[in-house]
């Protein structure tokens, strides 16, 4: 497709740009450690992080938000380590996960040298459910430079409600069509789409560990498909 009317890219974040599978495993394996006991560390990664979804997804539909990202990751950590019998974990030792672990996540290796080059072209906006605070620190992490942040936090509307995309482009002063929503996952491109959104889908088979993500395969829809980022720069013009 032309890409001459496309202006910014809006990028979901948490799973497309940051590798939160390995980051929760990580961590959680090293609070196990401490305390002496095993688990399937990967399942339990992927629990918390359907629970955290959970609580944020359409998050302000009905009344404002109470909480925000931070806040879902804290409560789906004590549901999960609930839920599979680590109550034993104090307060402090949970905080390295849901704060420590979080806010230090690592990119995934194509995307830092190729945000400079899609910055020559496009404004590139991290458009996220994630906190504020979350982008700002994993951007000064992996040395990203976003032009903007657009955190549902800020919104009071967030995704994959309609008005989140509206208000993402109102704030950028663009129409949907100028904006192509850059992620990993069909439940956020489809729900740009259909507010006027061109979509671009990234397959990222490891988001989730050994378990692979559970939509892989693309929506018919999608303007674009690419498996990573130095694809994208090409089919971009921004190579």
């Amino acid at each position: 497709m032309a890409t001459t009317d496309i202006k910014a890219l809006t990028f979901d974040t948490g799973g497309t740009i940051l590798d939160w599978h390995t980051g929760f495993v990580d961590a959680l394996r090293t609070l196990g450690a401490a305390h002496a006991v095993e688990r399937d560390w990967h399942a339990l990664a992927n629990d918390m992080r359907r629970r955290s979804l959970a609580k944020v997804v359409n998050l302000g539909e009905h009344s404002p938000p109470t909480i925000n990202f931070d806040d879902a990751h804290r409560m789906a950590l004590d549901e999960t380590l609930t839920a599979h019998g680590l109550e034993a974990f104090t307060t402090d030792e949970r905080r390295t996960v849901w704060w420590d672990a979080i806010h230090g996540l690592a990119c995934w290796p194509d995307f830092p040298a190729a945000l400079p080059k899609l910055r020559e072209r496009y404004l590139c906006v991290s458009f996220t459910l994630l906190s504020y605070r979350i982008v700002i620190d994993t951007a000064r992490r992996n040395g990203l430079v976003w032009d903007a942040v657009l955190s549902c936090e800020g919104i009071g509307k967030y995704k994959i409600l309609p008005e989140a995309y509206r208000t993402a482009a109102r704030h950028l002063q663009l129409a949907p069509a100028q904006c192509l929503m850059v992620a990993c996952h069909n439940f956020d491109l489809d729900a740009a789409k259909a507010v006027g959104f061109k979509t671009a889908f990234v397959r990222r088979p490891d988001e989730w560990g050994p378990a692979g993500p559970p939509d892989p395969a693309p929506s018919a829809h999608h303007d674009f498909v690419v498996d990573g980022f130095d694809e994208l720069c090409s089919l971009l013009g921004a190579a």
